[in-house]
């Protein structure tokens, strides 16, 4: 670990955002040169003390999820989450097609979501991260470990992972989740994380291996529409619009309402619920 050559990149990385870049007011009075250390800290999901502590060279050996948050929270490169790392005494992360790693040109278009539903996924259907109102509305789906950080793979192995939808939806989400992860399976080939999820499902669900025996490709909804069942705000019948990057493989999900609508009032409301009970 090199602290000192982190502590300066992490502190021109900082200095070379500002405010706006990440969907932070000014503020009339702002004189500090980019971003706080308190503003990086909570963009990074990790106490202040603690960011602080790295950049004044005394932290301690930063772990590989702390890394991937600061990647994240600081907008950074592939190639400058590479060094990132290195200069922690870490390897560097592959780059997979299914890689953790939001590109910061996503990133800047999701912190300017905050009051917008939002979420990015990667293409086994792992959710890497959410504005608060998506959180209220569908859940935090960004704590899952192992292969259940896949929805496709939650959805056939938990029932809770249904409980979002009307069960009438549910034959649909089924043939589609099995339709991309089969894309994702034949790009990566089944010595992948996409093969070891389709592995597991084959022995634990019928419905998937009757699904996947189909071979179905390119399942899509109709429309953009998506409905989805809140425990205080009844269901909500959404547009699903998604904005892909082509390179990673992963998609910008933004959830809205047509206007005048109930569900539009209802998306409304979700500021005031709050984030939504994770079993309900």
């Amino acid at each position: 670990m090199d602290r000192a050559q982190l502590a300066d990149f992490l502190r021109t990385r900082r200095e070379a955002l500002q405010p706006e870049d990440v969907g932070l007011p000014r503020g009339a009075r702002r004189r500090t040169r980019g971003l706080r250390r308190e503003e990086v800290a909570v963009l990074c999901g990790m106490s202040a003390d603690y960011y602080a502590r790295i950049e004044q060279r005394r932290g301690p050996m930063p772990s590989e999820p702390m890394l991937a948050a600061l990647a994240r929270g600081l907008h950074l490169t592939l190639d400058e989450r590479d060094h990132l790392f290195r200069m922690a005494g870490h390897n560097t992360p592959s780059r997979r097609p299914d890689t953790d790693h939001v590109p910061p040109g996503m990133m800047r278009v999701l912190d300017r979501l905050q009051d917008t539903p939002a979420q990015v996924v990667n293409s086994l259907a792992e959710t890497l991260v959410q504005t608060p109102l998506a959180v209220a509305l569908v859940g935090d789906e960004t704590g899952f470990t192992g292969m259940d950080r896949s929805l496709v793979h939650r959805w056939f192995t938990d029932p809770y992972a249904r409980r979002i939808y009307p069960e009438d939806d549910h034959p649909m989400h089924s043939r589609l989740l099995t339709s991309e992860l089969r894309t994702a399976y034949s790009r990566q080939g089944a010595d992948s994380r996409a093969g070891r999820i389709v592995d597991a499902l084959l022995d634990r669900s019928e419905e998937f291996a009757a699904l996947w025996s189909a071979h179905e490709i390119g399942v899509r909804r109709e429309g953009d529409r998506k409905r989805i069942r809140h425990p205080e705000l009844g269901v909500l019948d959404l547009r699903c619009q998604a904005l892909y990057d082509a390179d990673q493989a992963q998609g910008l999900l933004v959830f809205t309402a047509t206007p005048g609508t109930e569900s539009h009032e209802k998306l409304g409301l979700l500021a005031a619920v709050g984030d939504r009970d994770p079993r309900r």
